[in-house]
């Protein structure tokens, strides 16, 4: 039995012998280092004591064998070596705790480390976002600055034409009231014209009528060989005396402008045509002509003439023609200022 219990002991020791044999970095260890360092040490304990088991084993059938004497030597060794090795023990137990306990410092290390890390990865997301976010506003507000940017020159091509378009209206209303001022003036004086030809037509209302046969006679004028003035000697109207009944002749007393109108009358005859004409200042202005053999025959005519002061107007009979009037008056000469000048 005591043999067993000394085997036992020797195993003991052994295995104790076998962990106390792990060299450690005492610069620091990794979780996995150490997990990997354990898992071979229990595979080699496992193995050594198997093996000192089967020595112990022989070792004890030998002693048993051969001296029994030899018991206190060997146990006195024993005691000696598990002395020796409870030394050892405790330095390997004061070093395992000394790694353990700086596992435990790198195992908060770790936590730490793993916890910052992900605060970081975090705080790398959220930048990243916020980045995201950053650009995209940033280029919707170049978009928008674009779109600012074409409207601004859009407004100032605008503006720029509306300028000029002011300008040139500018320079119109300019044109325009140098105009006015121009036409109010031609108005001015217009209507200093008009209120002076208002006064002088007022004052110089000049018209007469008169027919070719003087009271209680008639018959045929001509024909003669050479033209001459027909005077009409039968006034209706003489107003402002412009027509002379003795003459035949008209004399424009104004500057104006003057209608004239003259009628004709004549019995039929093959040889001897019916042609008067208005003369102003000697010089033939229209004319009334008709001839037929049989019957009566008439013409008429009528101009308006602008007159200066001491124009003449008058009717005269063309050599070779002639002309009827009785107390009936076929025969008429009339005119009348329209207006002055």
């Amino acid at each position: 039995m005591r043999m067993k219990s000394v085997v036992s002991l020797l195993v003991l020791l052994h295995c104790c012998l076998s962990g106390a044999q792990v060299h450690i970095d005492r610069d620091g260890v990794s979780v996995n280092e150490i997990q990997q360092v354990d898992y071979e040490d229990r595979e080699s304990r496992g193995k050594d004591i198997q093996t000192d088991k089967q020595r112990a084993e022989a070792a004890l059938t030998h002693s048993q064998q051969t001296c029994q004497p030899d018991i206190h030597t060997v146990l006195r060794e024993m005691s000696t070596m598990m002395a020796e090795q409870r030394v050892e023990l405790r330095h390997t137990k004061t070093e395992l705790g000394a790694m353990e306990a700086r596992l435990r410092d790198s195992e908060s290390r770790l936590t730490d480390s793993e916890s910052r890390l992900a605060a970081s990865e975090r705080q790398l997301t959220d930048s990243e976002s916020r980045l995201t976010d950053s650009e995209s506003r940033l280029t919707d507000s170049e978009s928008r600055l674009a779109a600012n940017e074409r409207q601004l020159t859009d407004s100032e091509s605008r503006l720029t034409a509306s300028e000029s378009q002011v300008e040139e209206l500018s320079k119109m209303n300019e044109a325009q009231a140098v105009k006015l001022n121009s036409m109010e003036t031609r108005s001015n004086i217009t209507e200093s014209h008009v209120e002076v030809l208002k006064r002088n037509s007022q004052d110089r209302k000049v018209a007469f009528s008169a027919s070719l046969a003087a009271p209680g006679q008639g018959g045929n004028t001509g024909p003669f060989n050479t033209g001459i003035t027909l005077v009409y000697r039968h006034i209706y109207s003489n107003i402002g005396n412009a027509y002379n009944p003795t003459t035949g002749i008209f004399t424009a007393p104004v500057r104006g402008l003057y209608l004239f109108r003259f009628y004709m009358y004549g019995e039929g005859d093959s040889s001897v045509p019916i042609t008067t004409a208005l003369h102003k200042n000697g010089h033939h202005v229209a004319v009334a002509h008709a001839h037929q053999a049989t019957g009566g025959t008439n013409s008429s005519n009528g101009v308006s003439l602008l007159l200066e002061v001491g124009d003449v107007v008058y009717m005269y009979l063309w050599a070779g023609n002639k002309i009827y009037d009785s107390e009936y008056h076929h025969s008429t000469f009339s005119g009348h200022l329209l207006f002055t000048m």
